[in-house]
């Protein structure tokens, strides 16, 4: 005797399935936006290290926005490359106070 699967049988695994992803599909979302606050904020501080230790070496902040101010402390070799921001966030320079900032959502 052959034995199948009854359409409410499938009908009530669709319906697991569907609340089993409605479950888990929000945690990935909330778990991408963490990490990428989480890239900025170390980015940001990282940035904030450096050029104080570029101050102290040098006299003075590095002047211009964030590309020109990073290519500074690259160019000097305090850092590898600057860093991108991701996805969502931006980071600027303010070249009189020397402070890196990122805003994001």
């Amino acid at each position: 005797m052959k034995t199948a699967f009854t359409l409410i049988e499938i009908l009530i695994v669709v319906i697991l399935l569907g609340i089993l992803a409605a479950v888990v599909v929000p945690q990935f979302v909330d778990s991408a936006d963490t990490v990428n606050e989480g890239k900025a904020l170390t980015d940001i501080s990282t940035l904030n290290s450096v050029v104080e230790h570029y101050r102290v070496k040098s006299g003075s902040y590095p002047t211009g926005v964030y590309a020109v101010a990073a290519e500074t402390l690259s160019a000097a070799d305090y850092i590898q490359e600057a860093p991108t921001a991701p996805t969502g966030y931006t980071y600027s320079y303010d070249a009189a106070t020397g402070r890196f900032s990122s805003t994001g959502p």
